[in-house]
């Protein structure tokens, strides 16, 4: 089972966890991305994250389906936010459910990875003397 979702409301660790949970799971891995107050020694005031959402749930989607073929995630769970957020608000949840630990680490791992290198959602960080769009993949 895979829930994919790109929200611009916070996200919930709780209520992602709790989908993710199976009685079948010897291992549920769970990877909270957030925002960081600074990058390359320059304070961060606040991200925005955009989207092509349409393209970015199919990749999302093809990630969940490989982490069911590779790793036997019973439970797949990937949220990202979109819209304005600031320093310390939560911009991804990716929680995977497989029937043992180092299953769900290594797909945890591989989903955020890859997540970062091909869904279509672009980050602009904005600082006290500017801005600047990061990591615009594909």
């Amino acid at each position: 089972m895979k829930a994919i979702d790109i929200s611009s409301s916070p996200l919930n660790v709780i209520d992602c966890f709790n989908m993710a949970s199976i009685s079948d799971a010897g291992g549920q891995a769970i990877f909270v991305g957030t925002v960081r107050n600074q990058t390359q020694n320059k304070k961060v005031l606040k991200l925005v994250f955009e989207s092509y959402t349409p393209m970015a749930i199919k990749e999302m989607q093809k990630i969940g389906l490989t982490l069911e073929e590779r790793w036997g995630a019973l439970k797949v769970i990937i949220h990202h936010r979109v819209g304005e957020l600031l320093v310390g608000d939560i911009a991804v949840i990716i929680a995977v459910s497989t029937p043992h630990r180092a299953a769900a680490f290594e797909a945890c791992q591989y989903a955020i990875d890859t997540l970062k290198e091909t869904v279509p959602i672009w980050k602009k960080e904005f600082f006290e003397d500017g801005e600047i769009w990061v990591a615009a993949h594909p």
